[in-house]
């Protein structure tokens, strides 16, 4: 069946890598991303968002991206509070987390915890929407246990004015480990009133292609880890701008290494820039390489030399060769 129209690429949160350093980074080399959602903000009684949280979502750090907030709790009060001051910042949209499969998250009844409270959220989504003025979005999870618990949710869903639903096609219980649930996400298309995104285990041009002919009526792709291994993946499903539309999946898989290379010093820079000492600027660029390692060549020797750098000049030196063993440098 052929797509009546172009499905919009998200990139997805992933704590500890896509803060504003990375975004900045990643939309100024790589095209294609249509909104970057945060890491979760959890705001805390009577104390609001932390340092890290209002860094991330300062306006002065995120100029020209279209960014998302996410927040992550279970009380109304708290939503409203945090989408009021978003509101406030310029942001247009809010996402609610109700995806997380954290242990530590789920046992207070956040992220896919609250999935279990069906009459919790209806009150949750009736204080909200009666206050808030800008669109909220939401972030699920099929259910806690069991795919069937969707039906459930998504008639939830429904009776609120949600701008769109974005659905890991996992319950709680699967994490990231258990094959992805297709059959359950295409219940949430069939009964969802709400534009719908797909999220998860999307790595591939191919994939997203497999899917999006599967199901030609999503919004929107989700790319999570699939991006972080691969930040050129935007571009070569999604990037309109560089491609155009009418170029086959098999003609837009060569990978600009050279931008590959402006990504990653941009990153170490900009990680130097706010950081202190060079070992929490070591652990973030190890973090995303542990992800890219796999799109080069012998790559599990530069893995093991890249985990081992003890700094950030013996990490650049190791890079650089590896660049320059490929005729990049």
């Amino acid at each position: 069946m052929e797509k009546q129209h172009k499905v919009q690429c998200y990139a997805a949160p992933l704590e500890g890598i896509t803060g504003y350093i990375y975004r900045n980074a990643h939309q100024h080399i790589f095209q294609g991303v249509d909104k970057y959602f945060t890491p979760f903000v959890t705001p805390k009684p009577k104390k609001g968002l932390n340092t890290r949280e209002k860094n991330d979502i300062a306006p002065e750090h995120n100029k020209n991206i279209p960014v998302v907030p996410q927040i992550l709790t279970n009380k109304a009060a708290d939503f409203i509070k945090v989408a009021g001051m978003m509101e406030e910042l310029g942001y247009k949209e809010v996402n609610l987390n109700l995806g997380c499969p954290s242990g530590t998250v789920v046992s207070k009844k956040k992220g896919s915890g609250f999935l279990a409270d069906l009459e919790g959220m209806k009150y949750f989504f009736d204080e909200v929407f009666s206050q808030v003025n800008i669109e909220v979005s939401v972030k699920t999870r099929l259910g806690v246990e069991n795919p069937d618990e969707v039906i459930d949710l998504m008639n939830v869903y429904n009776a609120f004015p949600i701008s769109e639903v974005i659905v890991h096609a996992r319950v709680r219980e699967d994490y990231y480990k258990r094959p992805v649930n297709q059959e359950a996400f295409a219940q949430c298309l069939a009964i969802s009133k709400h534009p719908v995104c797909y999220n998860g285990d999307l790595f591939t041009a191919q994939d997203i292609e497999n899917l999006t002919a599967k199901f030609p009526d999503i919004k929107a792709v989700m790319l999570g880890r699939g991006m972080i291994a691969n930040p050129q993946l935007t571009e070569v499903f999604c990037g309109r701008e560089a491609h155009g539309d009418s170029t086959s999946v098999e003609n837009r898989q060569g990978l600009d290494y050279v931008r590959w290379k402006a990504f990653l010093d941009e990153l170490c820079y900009g990680y130097e820039h706010i950081m202190s000492g060079g070992r929490n600027v070591l652990f973030k660029l190890k973090e995303v390489w542990s992800y890219m390692i796999t799109f080069f060549p012998e790559s599990e020797k530069y893995g093991k030399k890249i985990k081992k750098a003890k700094t950030v000049e013996e990490y650049q030196r190791i890079v650089d060769t590896l660049f320059r063993e490929m005729g990049i440098v």
